[in-house]
């Protein structure tokens, strides 16, 4: 908000002045002074600074409302009873759109005409509208940072409908994929995901491609084209559409440690803020259940390896009931570490800064192979999705004379051909809500498109016991847009978290 506060001071004083000194600006410029920020200048703080944002959200909203912990509370407004203010609104909203502005600023930078920078900048700006227009609906995409008045700006953008957002967000994944193409060396140290690998991002740009088009292949104005444009990505034109295809290929912003590349969990959220949360019996027993080689429960204490730092409670590896009724007991039980506690803690971890992930294609395309849209084995997409989630975090696994297959099998949790379709979208979803931790929003996106996998519903949930289906506009929005925010009601529906937006809609 300072930031646009800041900017719209700017604008006021430029217009008072805009025609006071011709040729003022030729007249005043020092030509010994950079008066245009470059491309490798300005990436690695956009991308630093959105997954900030993302990565905190998903750990206060996200990770509340779908079962990861659950934070204890008898107040209003707790997430996790589906109960949250209109506040929520601000954060995500507010950051992101910022961000959009830097990285529509390396696509428009004059100062390079380079076309990995532009390739990047437009699967970036995809990421970012894709989690906005899936929080709230209908958003601002066509004049957002964009749009003419007397200075080069508009300050009330008309909000898009999702679906127009959708259908040019694929317009901008396919310009991505061809600038990408030519291969334009980039300075790696701008690169904090890729490190200069530019084919890491084209495989990312498609790979996300397949995310959305099956987000939207349920709405049938748009699902034969989803469907056609799934096959083609995946099966008859995978030379044009490279994906990734091993484990290491994923959209990962390392967290090193060392400025500007440390982890928000670390600098934004206290040690005792960040143990406070107790973990969910949903995803806790799943683990325990499981036997999961992530958190080792076997060897705790004995240098298992833990990898994602739960810590036992009084009652062992045990969580919450999501939902309790207010007024009843919550002890907590297991929770994450946080710094001062054993090495092994997502506070500091690497590894939380993900756009996205090997597991989470498989899983996408065991999702297409099993109702029929490409050729191949749902059942072997499911096993190598399963295998990849967690050598994503434990590259060394499987041990000797250990796979996947028999791991599946001693979980109880192995493909069956038997099932039923609705059976084998619950394995599927399931694994895919563990392949998508620590991945901003999506485990609740999944969630309100397949309604999987299958949540408890605890008795003190509100909104009617149904998952929220978006996020509220901010408040000031209303009066600082009332023109396109009364459209946009008008045509989504009214502003509260049960709205479905577009792609919810039968």
């Amino acid at each position: 908000m300072k930031k646009i506060f800041y900017y719209n001071i700017i604008l006021l004083v430029l217009a008072s002045s805009i025609s006071c000194t011709k040729d003022f600006d030729k007249i005043n410029t020092n030509p010994n002074n950079v008066t245009q920020v470059t491309p490798d200048q300005l990436l690695p703080s956009a991308l630093v600074n959105a997954f900030t944002y993302n990565l905190l959200r998903n750990r206060n909203f996200n990770n509340e409302l779908m079962q990861v912990t659950v934070s204890p509370s008898d107040a209003d407004g707790t997430v996790f009873r589906y109960d949250f203010r209109s506040t929520w609104a601000d954060y995500l909203w507010n950051g992101l759109f910022v961000e959009l502005n830097n990285f529509k600023d390396i696509y428009n930078n004059k100062a390079s005409n380079n076309k990995s920078y532009k390739g990047i900048s437009l699967i970036c700006q995809v990421w970012l509208f894709s989690i906005l227009t899936d929080t709230y609906g209908d958003i601002p995409f066509s004049q957002a940072s964009s749009a003419k008045n007397e200075l080069g700006h508009i300050m009330e953008p008309v909000f898009d409908r999702q679906k127009d957002v959708y259908l040019g967000m694929f317009k901008l994944l396919e310009e991505a994929n061809t600038l990408l193409a030519a291969n334009e060396p980039i300075i790696v140290k701008s690169d904090p995901v890729y490190n200069g690998n530019i084919s890491g991002w084209r495989k990312l740009g498609n790979s996300m491609y397949l995310r959305l088009l099956l987000r939207v292949s349920g709405k049938s104005e748009v699902a034969d084209q989803c469907k056609a444009k799934i096959k083609e990505i995946a099966e008859t034109n995978p030379g044009n559409y490279p994906t990734f295809i091993s484990v290491q290929d994923a959209a990962v912003l390392m967290w090193t440690g060392t400025a500007p590349y440390i982890s928000p969990l670390s600098i934004n959220v206290r040690e005792q803020d960040f143990r406070m949360p107790g973990l969910a019996t949903f995803f806790i027993r799943n683990l325990t259940d499981w036997n999961d080689p992530r958190i080792d429960i076997n060897n705790y204490g004995k240098g298992g390896v833990n990898r994602w730092g739960i810590a036992q409670g009084p009652g062992g590896f045990a969580g919450i009931n999501s939902g309790y009724n207010p007024g009843e007991p919550a002890n907590r039980q297991s929770y994450f570490y946080s710094n001062t506690t054993p090495a092994n803690n997502l506070q500091t971890d690497p590894m939380t800064g993900q756009i996205m992930n090997y597991a989470e294609l498989n899983f996408i395309l065991a999702e297409a192979a099993l109702i029929g849209w490409i050729s191949g084995s749902a059942e072997n997409y499911y096993n190598k999705g399963a295998e990849a989630s967690i050598k994503l975090w434990l590259p060394d696994w499987p041990k000797l004379g250990e796979n996947i297959v028999t791991w599946l099998t001693n979980a109880d949790i192995q493909w069956f051909n038997s099932y039923a379709v609705y059976e084998k979208m619950e394995l599927i979803h399931k694994q895919k809500y563990y392949a998508l931790f620590c991945n901003d929003l999506q485990q609740w996106f999944e969630y309100r498109r397949t309604g999987h996998p299958v949540l408890p519903k605890g008795p003190g949930l509100r909104n009617g016991g149904v998952m929220p289906a978006r996020m509220t506009y901010p408040i000031y929005v209303q009066s600082t847009n009332p023109t396109n925010y009364k459209q946009a009601v008008q045509a989504q529906g009214n502003d509260v978290i049960s709205t479905q937006v577009w792609w919810q809609k039968p």
